[in-house]
């Protein structure tokens, strides 16, 4: 039986919390003194994100293994799935202290082509789709002379 007193709360609990309005802050302070589980998850939530400051790959292995072992003992189901798949990542995540490159990059490119592939509805061959993801992604500007 869903719980009333989170009734028009979903964004306060997706969130970052420093952009959450007034009104919404108000409303979390109300919440935080109920022993409710969407409050324990959305404190493992901002505890992980308190993880991308870490300086270095092992301050930051430190501060994952605490953060694994509070989420895996949390009694909530869908953190410690999130726990066990960071963990099938883990060395993967701990290499972005040491590089500081993320996929975020990639997932975009691979989001122009899905739309490129997608408007086309099909493509008579291989190559004519390649040519247009090097001249989407490729940013080109042909300026025709008048």
């Amino acid at each position: 039986m869903p719980n009333k007193e989170l009734k028009n709360t979903k964004f306060i609990w997706i969130m970052n919390e420093e952009n959450l309005k007034q009104k919404q802050r108000k409303r979390l302070l109300e919440l935080q003194n109920q022993k409710l589980k969407t409050l324990r998850a959305y404190n493992i939530k901002e505890s992980l994100r308190k993880f991308w400051k870490c300086g270095n790959r092992e301050e930051a292995e430190q501060y994952l293994i605490k953060w694994y072992f509070r989420a895996t003992h949390s009694r909530l189901e869908a953190v410690i799935e999130v726990a066990k798949t960071i963990k099938s990542h883990w060395d993967g995540i701990l290499n972005y202290f040491e590089s500081r490159i993320t996929n975020g990059i990639l997932e975009g490119i691979n989001s122009i082509t899905q739309l490129i592939k997608r408007n086309a509805r099909g493509f008579r061959n291989i190559q004519y789709f390649i040519n247009m993801i090097y001249l989407k992604i490729g940013k080109l500007d042909f300026k025709l002379p008048t």
